[in-house]
């Protein structure tokens, strides 16, 4: 297949460009720098030199392409402490979705999305174990999730892979944990809010990349898919890893105060996620190979 892949030059992006190529895939990717470019031919891809507000690009590679994988996104918008950058973000996102969509609409090419196990938690509520039957009605990157979903019935063999929070690997440089690194470094303890019993899921960088493949490859029409390896790993034992790794203490911190420990991620951090990919892992024979979070953190690169 030749695979349009948005996001090819990032952390997850990269890793799936390199499965692709391992699989005898075409990879075009797309690349809004020289140095995203490079990135992208390292992992085996051709570069296109365009950005995601370049929609006649998105839609030109959707067209002459087999299959598309979006993973990009404005994550320096959704975060860099812009006003409503967080919406923003996710209003671009759809943007590009439903342009994207509409080039492939009636095509019956398979189109994966990204979108988030968080999102159950934030905008659905869900506090018990979710599954890829749990629908969000709406929400930042809930609407993208939705309209990719709703294509199924308009001729494109759509998915979307819900990703947990921590996706995590040697590859991870900017994800939560590397952020929570740095707070544990600046505070001279690894923070953890309340009793800190409340869990995220969490999957290796590779075996997110492997699942990618299989849902370009195979997923259905309309698949809802769980990237999740470990269901929920408590906030308590990632701060003490944390801590361990720094050879600082893990310390609780009350709900007030947490901003002044992690700023702008205390309501994050709080969140309780649980998360199953026992559909997913039925439906594409897809198991999770590679190390689990904890595991991963004693392997100690989070702290070279």
């Amino acid at each position: 297949m030749r695979v349009f892949v948005t996001g090819a030059s990032g952390h997850i992006g990269a890793a799936v460009v390199a499965e692709l190529v391992s699989a005898k895939h075409h990879v075009v990717g797309l690349a809004r720098s020289d140095a995203s470019a490079e990135k992208v031919r390292a992992a085996g891809g051709e570069p296109l030199r365009a950005d995601l507000d370049d929609l006649d690009a998105l839609v030109a590679a959707a067209k002459t392409a087999d299959g598309v994988i979006h993973l990009g996104y404005k994550h320096d918008l959704a975060f860099g402490g812009t006003p409503d950058g967080f919406v923003k973000a996710a209003e671009g996102d759809v943007r590009v979705v439903k342009t994207i969509g509409e080039a492939l609409a009636g095509s019956n090419k398979p189109f994966v999305n990204t979108g988030g196990t968080a999102q159950l938690a934030l905008f659905g509520g869900i506090t018990r174990t979710g599954t890829e039957e749990d629908v969000v009605a709406g929400g930042p990157r809930v609407d993208g999730e939705n309209a990719v979903i709703a294509l199924g019935q308009r001729g494109v063999r759509s998915s979307v892979i819900r990703l947990p929070p921590t996706v995590h690997s040697s590859l991870d440089h900017h994800g939560f944990i590397p952020m929570f690194v740095g707070f544990a470094r600046k505070n001279g303890f690894s923070a953890y809010i309340g009793d800190g019993t409340n869990v995220w899921p969490a999957v290796h960088t590779l075996d997110a990349a492997r699942l990618y493949r299989l849902a370009v490859e195979a997923a259905p029409a309309g698949s809802r898919l769980h990237g999740v390896a470990d269901d929920g790993v408590p906030w308590r034992a990632i701060a003490e890893a944390i801590g361990k790794g720094l050879g600082l203490p893990a310390k609780s911190v009350s709900a007030e105060e947490a901003p002044k420990y992690v700023g702008g991620m205390a309501h994050f951090a709080q969140i309780s996620n649980p998360t199953s990919s026992a559909r997913t892992r039925a439906l594409l024979k897809w198991e999770p190979a590679h190390a689990g979070l904890l595991a991963d953190l004693a392997e100690r690169h989070y702290f070279a």
